[in-house]
């Protein structure tokens, strides 16, 4: 397939991608801090069958995404008809998932809404930062950190909103995460129309051509570094958005301060993002990006000093980790997106193996944090024993920190340009 954007072509909205980029982050991250935390606390379901239903959903997609990448190349002309019906289901996904009450067995529920949920949103995410990667291109010069910024900006600020409205809603209505799921309703909508001029830029596919093959990103060795970095490197942030609501509530027992200190964590990382997109046109990507992924180390190591009202050092904690996550989730993508582009003028598979990795470290936290909590007594709420509190502390603090040196070694080792 040949991704081309004509030079006659209109002028991005790239506030669209901001919008569409801050949907697809409400249905990511944030369904990770809330869902483990309501079936727990609504339907008793045990955090260790959580933790096993969210492993094996990942073999779905492992079979799954490379498939959808394969499905996005050849839509062609109707990728936007088909992008606008992956959004509706993806919509009634959340729908299930938080204001239904489960139909069956609550367990299973779960886990039929959340295979619903994560594959349209693994194939809005490849067409997504595909079309974005085409677009990058067609800007010139720095353009893929360009709208990397727009992107990923209005993906932290979709992080915020989703984060923190349950948490928020609770004060005003009785049922918050019905809420929720009808305002994620009402941003799809949105979001929607705000990228429908987008898509038909892909354009149709040219003689029969293949596109990039999975197999030719395997291939390239910065590529496989990239996706091994974005491995490594997410899963601290995954395991601490995770258990963010039990540590708030278990170890600084911050009753009613949760949603401030969310919305304070993900406000910081999105409004940072502009910033480290001026670092990357600046000094280069690679340096901008291991600059915040220090900062965020160190910050983050001295959360295993806190303990039951230490509210107000956590909260500049989440200040300067945040930003941290701001580089994170705005520099890695458009260096991603420019090896793609480097690769092969279309990058739907690619961005294939990106959603799967992204989601990857959100079911490899749940695997590795929720079976040892449970097996060290942990229970939701205020009242635990010394022991399970410890490990709720180093799961938290102590093992992301470990896991965030690996990644900052990997990329320091990784060659990269830095016009990236």
């Amino acid at each position: 397939m040949t991704v081309a954007l004509t030079e006659t072509a209109p002028a991005p909205r790239l506030w669209g991608y901001s919008l569409f980029g801050g949907l697809l982050a409400m249905a990511g991250l944030p369904i990770y801090i809330h869902a483990p935390h309501f079936y727990v606390s609504e339907y008793a379901v045990s955090l260790a069958a959580l933790g096993t239903v969210l492993f094996v959903l990942r073999g779905i997609d492992f079979l799954q995404d490379p498939a959808l990448g394969w499905l996005a190349e050849r839509l062609g002309a109707v990728r936007g008809q088909a992008v606008a019906v992956t959004v509706v289901l993806m919509a009634a996904a959340m729908l299930m998932l938080f204001a239904i009450p489960p139909l069956f067995a609550p367990l299973a529920w779960f886990a039929v809404s959340l295979v619903l949920l994560f594959s349209c949103y693994s194939f809005l995410t490849i067409c997504f930062y595909a079309t974005g990667t085409a677009r990058g291109d067609a800007m010139g010069a720095g353009g893929h950190v360009r709208l990397a910024g727009w992107r990923e900006t209005g993906a932290l600020l979709g992080v915020c909103l989703a984060a923190a409205a349950p948490v928020a809603l609770e004060s005003v209505m009785p049922a918050p995460f019905t809420g929720f799921a009808l305002g994620f309703l009402l941003v799809a909508a949105v979001a929607a129309l705000a990228m429908r001029a987008e898509w038909p830029r892909f354009g149709a596919p040219v003689d029969g051509a293949a596109g990039l093959p999975m197999r030719a990103v395997f291939a390239d060795p910065t590529a496989r570094r990239l996706l091994l970095i974005a491995l490594v490197n997410a899963t601290p942030v995954a395991i601490t958005s995770t258990l963010f609501l039990f540590y708030a509530e278990s170890v600084l027992l911050a009753e009613g301060w949760e949603g401030a200190l969310l919305i304070l964590l993900f406000l910081s990382a999105a409004a940072s993002a502009p910033l480290w997109a001026r670092l990357a046109q600046a000094y280069g990507a690679k340096t901008a990006l291991l600059s915040g992924m220090v900062m965020a180390a160190l910050s983050f190591a001295f959360v295993v000093t806190l303990g039951p009202g230490d509210l107000v050092l956590f909260a500049l904690i989440c200040v300067i980790s945040g930003a941290g996550i701001g580089a994170d989730l705005t520099l890695l993508p458009a260096i991603f997106a420019r090896r793609m582009a480097d690769i092969s003028p279309d990058a739907a598979k690619g961005f294939g193996l990106w959603a799967f990795v992204t989601k990857a470290t959100l079911a490899l936290a749940a695997v590795m944090v929720f079976p040892a909590l449970e097996w060290s007594g942990f229970e939701a709420g205020p009242d635990n024993d010394p022991t399970a509190l410890t490990t709720l502390i180093l799961l938290y603090a102590a093992l992301p920190s470990a896991l965030k040196a690996v990644a900052i070694a990997l990329l320091a080792l990784t060659p990269l340009k830095e016009s990236q």
